[in-house]
């Protein structure tokens, strides 16, 4: 009994969310969060959430398709290195891309023409 209390503390402690972003674009929802390992040491864990909705009206179901990838502190240089070096090729060869235009009917054109791009928020 007492091997089982410590294995599920552990786990918890495992996926414990010390700080958290979440970014929506879209229909995606990307989740940063920094979590702790085992050794103390913090990683990211990215993860992309995609609404999907399977039939019409009242039959309507919704789920939620989700993918996940962790970054460990010893590759972040490489991995922000090959971040801006794809989106630098992308830029470079189809130029910046349009402001999505949110779902949300509320949203006037003044406020669109003031948001950035995703990577523009970011400077790495």
């Amino acid at each position: 009994m007492e091997v089982e209390k410590k294995k599920f503390e552990i786990e918890k402690k495992d996926n414990e969310i010390i700080y958290s972003k979440a970014i929506k674009a879209g229909k995606r929802i990307y989740y940063l969060d920094v979590k702790k390992s085992r050794n103390d040491d913090l990683f990211l864990a990215i993860t992309e959430s995609k609404k999907k909705v399977v039939g019409f009206e009242e039959d309507a179901q919704v789920t939620y398709e989700k993918h996940k990838i962790f970054l460990y502190k010893e590759d972040f240089d490489k991995f922000v290195e090959g971040l801006q070096d794809v989106v630098g090729f992308i830029k470079r060869e189809q130029g910046e891309a349009e402001p999505r235009r949110e779902e949300n009917p509320e949203t006037t054109a003044t406020e669109e023409s003031k948001s950035k791009s995703f990577f523009d928020k970011f400077k790495f």
